[in-house]
């Protein structure tokens, strides 16, 4: 048979061998030259390249983030720990300091409702100086305090209207005499301190022989002078040794209404005949004892009963206006010879 060949196929064929493009023979199986061996080998060589380098790099990744992950756990465990031992020394210091607060500002009541800035540093002061005169004279009552500061506190108060002084009488036997008159010139200390003023002293044993009506006079000048200039505390030592008429010169300035000046204090002290005042007393027995004390002390028969003299009925309505609060004061052991500081 004769076979015919076409030359421009051949041609195209040439063209495509030296162009490297080499196209395969429909029906001929799959022959490669050398060039398209490489050609394949450079394409598989680029995909499995493609495909296995992803691998390799999430593998790499994956130990970054390990390793990123490892020291950030190690790092937040010693943070962890760091924070729980400070948790632990924040928690020991609010155990310590909580109590230690709770105990100091239970010691200094609360200040009342209304209290103004100055009020409120008035009243401060006078509770630290009570708390310390309370530390040193540590032998009286607790409700001795208790109820000498309630009734000067008030009077310390300015936001409230005050219709009468306060009056506190202090008492003891012989056996206290010392800390009697130390303790109350501590405390009317206290109340002058904490308002920038001072003290009025008056002492009964220095007026005893005196002439009654003289004394009086003596007595109004102290209180009426020290009051007006700014004096808002006065003790009268040894009330039990004026001479009985001088002390109704007392009416104008503890009236329950009508007291001559009702934002001050007057603390009176009585030493009893006794050696002693038992200790198991109640505050309405000291009283008690007290008043039939001034009574036979005042009112006797060698006494003239006269308008300036003392009798039972104004005895009585002294007595009412003095006995306000009466507090007995027991021994002390550690007061200095001289003075009371």
């Amino acid at each position: 048979s004769t076979v015919y060949f076409e030359e421009t196929p051949v041609k195209e064929k040439a063209k495509v061998y030296d162009s490297n493009e080499i196209e395969k023979p429909a029906g001929r199986p799959n022959i490669y030259t050398p060039k398209e061996i490489k050609a394949d080998f450079l394409e598989k060589n680029q995909e499995h390249f493609s495909t296995c380098t992803p691998q390799s790099r999430s593998k790499s990744r994956y130990q970054t983030t390990v390793g990123k992950q490892s020291r950030s756990l190690a790092k937040n465990d010693g943070e962890s720990q760091s924070g729980f031992h400070k948790g632990q020394t924040l928690l020991l210091v609010l155990l310590i300091s909580v109590p230690l607060l709770y105990v100091f500002w239970s010691g200094i009541p609360s200040l009342p409702s209304g209290t103004s800035s100055r009020d409120a540093e008035i009243l401060q002061t006078f509770r630290v100086r009570m708390k310390e005169l309370k530390n040193t004279y540590q032998s009286q009552d607790p409700s001795l305090w208790r109820r000498a500061r309630v009734s000067l506190e008030k009077r310390l108060n300015t936001s409230h209207l005050h219709l009468e002084p306060a009056i506190l009488l202090f008492t003891a036997g012989r056996e206290a005499e010392k800390a009697l008159r130390c303790l109350s010139n501590e405390i009317a200390d206290a109340f002058a301190f904490s308002q920038n003023a001072t003290t009025i002293q008056i002492n009964g044993v220095d007026k005893a022989l005196l002439d009654s009506d003289d004394v009086k006079l003596e007595v109004d000048k102290e209180l009426s002078s020290g009051f007006s200039k700014g004096k808002k505390v006065a003790v009268v030592h040894r009330f039990e040794s004026l001479p009985a008429g001088s002390t109704l010169i007392f009416y104008k300035y503890c009236d329950h209404e009508n007291a001559a000046f009702k934002d001050v204090a007057l603390l009176l002290t009585v030493l009893l005949n006794e050696q002693s005042l038992r200790k198991s007393l109640t505050f309405q027995e000291v009283e008690e004892k007290v008043r039939d004390f001034l009574q036979a002390k005042f009112i006797s028969s060698d006494v003239p009963s006269s308008y300036n003299g003392m009798d039972t009925d104004k005895l009585s309505g002294l007595w009412s206006r003095i006995s306000h609060l009466v507090l007995p004061v027991w021994p002390e052991k550690g007061l200095p010879l001289e003075g009371c500081t």
